[in-house]
C-alpha cells in the first residue's frame, strides 16, 4: 500500500483564490475609509453599467418580440445582460452582491468586522442605486426608451413586486446570486480576460432566463420607473422585494459560496499563520 503523505493543507485546492479575496477586501476597506468618494464613485460605475445593459436587453426583448419565439428572446437578452456583470468585474467596480461573497470571506479570516461590513454593504448599494438613478435619468433625454420598452419594463416590475411572495422572492435570490459568485470564484482562477468572461457570463445567464432575484438589478429596474412610468409603482411591493431579494442574494452569495469557500480552505485564523 502506498503511503499518503499528504496533510490537511494539501486539500485546499483553492487556496490562492481565498487569498486574493481576502487581499481585495483589505484593499476595498482601505479605499471605503481613506477615499470614500472613490469607492462610491466605483460603485456607482457598478449600478450604472448594470442600468445601461438593462436598457439593452430591454431593447432586445421587445425589438424581437414580433418572430414569437419567446424562449429564444428571453435567451438572447440574458445573454446582452450578461456583459453588464462582465464589465463590472473587468472594470474592478463595487458591486454589492459580488462583495457579499469577497467579505463574508474577509469576515471569516478576519481581516474585516462585521460592523465593518455592514457598513461598506450600505455604502456600496447606496452607490449602486445612485448609479442606476444617473443612468435612466440620462436616458429620459435620449429617446432610446421607446413606449414598447417601457411598458416591458413594467410588466418585469409588476412581477417582481406585486405578483411575488416575500418567500418567491427570497428563494430566487438565493439561486441567483449562488450562480453569480460561483461564476465569479471560477473566473479568478483564470488569468486571460476571455476566460473570466465566459465563467462570469455564465452565471449570469442563468439567473436572468431563469428569472431569480438579483437587488442591484431590481433597484436599477426601480430607478426607471421613476423616470419612466413613477405611476405603476407599488412602493410597498419595491420595499417586500429589495429587503428579500437583499437578504436572498447574501445567503445565496454570502453563505453558499462566500462562507462554504472559506471553510474548505483553512481555519479562521489560518491566514495570519500562512
Amino acid at each position: 500500500m502506498l503511503k499518503n503523505n499528504k496533510t490537511v493543507e494539501d486539500t485546499y485546492s483553492t487556496r490562492p483564490t481565498v487569498e486574493a479575496i481576502a487581499s481585495s477586501v483589505q484593499m476595498k476597506q482601505v479605499m471605503a475609509d481613506k477615499t470614500p468618494g472613490r469607492y462610491l464613485l466605483k460603485a456607482m460605475m457598478a449600478g450604472f453599467l448594470l442600468s445601461i445593459v438593462t436598457v439593452f436587453m430591454l431593447a432586445i426583448k421587445t425589438q424581437f418580440a414580433a418572430t414569437h419565439l419567446d424562449g429564444l428572446v428571453n435567451l438572447m437578452g440574458a445573454i446582452a445582460f450578461s456583459l453588464g456583470l462582465i464589465l463590472v468585474v473587468l472594470t474592478n467596480s463595487e458591486l454589492l452582491t459580488s462583495n457579499f461573497m469577497f467579505f463574508t470571506v474577509g469576515w471569516y479570516y478576519k481581516v474585516v468586522t462585521m460592523k465593518k461590513m455592514l457598513w461598506i454593504f450600505t455604502f456600496c448599494f447606496l452607490g449602486n442605486i445612485i448609479g442606476g438613478l444617473v443612468l435612466f435619468f440620462l436616458m429620459k433625454f435620449s429617446h432610446v426608451m421607446t413606449p414598447e420598452m417601457t411598458q416591458s419594463l413594467t410588466t418585469l416590475v409588476h412581477k417582481k413586486t406585486v405578483e411575488s411572495t416575500w418567500l418567491n422572492i427570497f428563494t430566487k435570490g438565493i439561486f441567483c446570486n449562488f450562480f453569480i459568485n460561483v461564476g465569479i470564484f471560477i473566473a479568478m482562477q483564470f488569468k486571460d480576460g476571455l476566460s473570466k468572461a465566459f465563467y462570469i457570463g455564465c452565471g449570469v445567464v442563468v439567473f436572468v432566463f431563469m428569472g431569480y432575484e438579483h437587488v442591484v438589478f431590481n433597484a436599477g429596474l426601480y430607478a426607471g420607473m421613476l423616470f419612466f412610468n413613477l405611476d405603476a409603482l407599488n412602493w410597498m411591493g419595491v420595499l417586500k422585494n429589495l429587503v428579500f431579494a437583499f437578504l436572498g442574494n447574501y445567503v445565496g452569495g454570502g453563505l453558499f459560496i462566500g462562507l462554504v469557500f472559506a471553510y474548505l480552505n483553512g481555519k479562521r485564523n489560518s491566514l495570519e499563520q500562512h
